[in-house]
């Protein structure tokens, strides 16, 4: 039997881990109330809420967001597809070179952002192909694939395969299986991937090429933002928005993924 109350050397370091992973966060916030938009001192000299105001006005700012957000859904949309089919393939078909294939689908996730950032632009450039909206898709789908294929192929793996007989030897056909036995199984992987993967692509900066018109990420314009000391506050406030909206679908995503394996267990 497990013990219920861990060693204190354990907890210890587990709540160092914790404070060295998100003081600075904490920090980042702290200073979206102080009013001097030049002196960072603790404690603070006072405090204001007249930067979110500032940072509400910002129209190069709204401009940013709704960028990121228009890439983060349709680079989540396209690595659902994508990265259901790959899982699909991988898991239900016996082909040489398999393992390889399945080795080159999680590669990108493990490689750093600005290797596959310059590999693409490169690539990208040798085929004159214009940067563009959709050369971000593209760069930001190679990763949130991965995100997708391994929580759709876990589940796979976890399902009996029986069921999938059985619906085949009752009559019905592909699709009708993929509808009322597969999907429902691997709903929950599915919404899992996709919020970690929309999360992901929202914050992501390095394999961010697009500068047509002007026109840049959100996480871009507040790396802009930092050559700037007085809009330091602003950027404060935007990166603590950044945290918080990325916060959300990683904490679902775990919740879901965790519910599943309990129900998956409680079953077992």
């Amino acid at each position: 039997m497990h013990s219920k109350k861990a060693p204190l050397p354990l907890t210890i370091a587990a709540f160092g881990t914790l404070l060295f992973l998100h003081v600075p966060m904490l920090i980042i916030f702290l200073y979206t109330f102080t009013p001097d938009e030049t002196t960072y001192t603790f404690p603070l000299p006072g405090f204001t809420t007249k930067w979110f105001a500032i940072a509400w006005g910002r129209a190069d700012l709204w401009r940013s967001l709704t960028l990121s957000l228009q890439v983060a859904t349709i680079a989540t949309i396209s690595a659902l597809i994508l990265g259901t089919l790959a899982a699909a393939a991988v898991y239900r078909s016996n082909f040489f070179g398999r393992e390889s294939i399945s080795f080159l689908l999680v590669l990108p996730i493990a490689l750093p952002g600005i290797v596959s950032g310059i590999a693409l632009r490169t690539a990208m450039g040798g085929f004159d192909i214009p940067f563009s909206f959709w050369t971000i898709v593209i760069g930001h789908a190679t990763f949130c694939v991965v995100v997708v294929y391994n929580n759709v192929l876990a589940r796979f793996r976890r399902t009996s395969t029986s069921m999938i007989e059985a619906s085949m030897d009752l009559g019905a056909n592909s699709f009708q299986t993929f509808r009322y036995v597969v999907l429902p199984n691997i709903a929950t992987a599915l919404l899992a991937g996709g919020m970690l993967a929309f999360a992901l692509s929202f914050d992501e900066v390095i394999v961010t090429t697009f500068t047509a018109g002007q026109q840049t990420t959100l996480p871009i314009w507040i790396f802009s933002q930092l050559t700037r000391p007085r809009d330091r506050p602003v950027t404060n406030v935007v990166a603590t928005f950044v945290i918080i909206i990325t916060f959300i679908p990683i904490f679902l995503a775990q919740r879901l993924s965790a519910s599943s394996s309990d129900t998956e267990g409680e079953t077992k």
